[in-house]
């Protein structure tokens, strides 16, 4: 990035207002990244330049990214958001009708497991890796969800789960299956015992949502804060500087499931979306209402759950095969 632009400390507003409205680590690097190839595109050399005609600018970046880059439409979508965000929240000058060249999304049936596959894969995974899908797949948990559970979302009396500020910064909330009451009993026993290691040594404090670490200044140590899933190691906060434990990673149980998929011989694309896919598939096919697993998923249009009726359709939609019929 230019030295001019730097001088400016626009990325510096643009990650501190980012934190103001609590936006997650990874959107803020991904956010902040877009921004420099933006300025990198256009060589712009100073905080006046983006002003000259920057609905034109963001237009012809967008139209670039789709035509020459050939990105999908989901991150041409988060470079537009970037942007956006960029312009009206950093800069004060909102964009107003941008209209460039966007990437196209086909709208495709999403991958789902059998009950058969499902169970073949959750026997090959262990510990807390384990815990982890059987929660994706008993609740309809996305991934980043799953990781930043806290202990005090987690209520076995009323054997359910409270989704804190999932996608659109919404809550909700979603069965906790008996069958993984006890092991999840045993594992916070043990993050428990760490945590409390953690304090001996004089740190155990957890990263806190929006202002909440200096209305309650203990409140980032207490165990109900604590992440349900915490990682092995203690790391710097990149945000705080601060060293603290953070949550696992998403990437540890990625992996953990493709090794298990390949293990199981399953030749489907899964992944750990997969999971909340084949949850409110299988749901459908046991009668549960529409409406039902639309709150269960936390989606805000009923268009976006129906596509699993249409996941049940495929194939015979009804139709005998004329294969069948020789």
């Amino acid at each position: 990035m230019p030295d001019s632009i730097k001088k400016t400390s626009l990325l510096e507003e643009m990650r501190n207002l980012l934190r103001r409205y609590s936006y997650a680590y990874s959107t803020e690097q991904a956010y902040c990244d877009w921004v420099k190839r933006f300025v990198k595109y256009h060589d712009i050399q100073s905080r006046d330049a983006l002003f000259l005609d920057a609905e034109q600018k963001v237009e012809q970046f967008l139209t670039h990214l789709a035509v020459n880059k050939n990105v999908a439409p989901s991150t041409q979508n988060q470079a537009f958001n970037a942007l956006v965000f960029l312009y009206s929240k950093v800069l004060n000058a909102p964009l107003e009708g941008v209209s460039a060249s966007r990437s196209r999304k086909e709208p495709r049936i999403p991958v789902v497991l059998t009950k058969e596959e499902v169970a073949d894969i959750l026997t090959l995974l262990e510990g807390t890796t384990g815990l982890i899908v059987k929660l994706l797949y008993a609740g309809g948990l996305r991934i980043s969800e799953a990781v930043r559970l806290r202990v005090q979302d987690v209520d076995f009396g009323f054997k359910q789960i409270t989704i804190r500020d999932g996608k659109g910064k919404k809550d909700r909330v979603t069965p906790l299956a008996n069958n993984i009451i006890v092991p999840l009993q045993l594992h916070l026993k043990k993050v428990i015992l760490v945590h409390q290691q953690d304090l001996n040594i004089g740190l155990g404090s957890v990263h806190l949502p929006y202002a909440l670490a200096k209305k309650y200044p203990n409140a980032d140590k207490e165990i109900g804060w604590q992440y349900v899933f915490p990682s092995r190691r203690i790391a710097v906060d990149p945000r705080t500087g601060i060293e603290r434990r953070h949550h696992i990673d998403q990437s540890v149980v990625n992996k953990a499931i493709k090794r298990a998929v390949k293990q199981c011989g399953i030749t489907k694309k899964v992944s750990a979306h997969t999971f909340r896919h084949s949850f409110a598939t299988h749901l459908l096919q046991t009668g549960t209402d529409i409406r039902t697993i639309q709150s269960l998923l936390g989606h805000a249009d009923l268009q976006t759950t129906m596509i699993y009726t249409h996941v049940l359709n495929q194939g015979a939609q009804g139709v005998t095969s004329p294969l069948d019929l020789l």
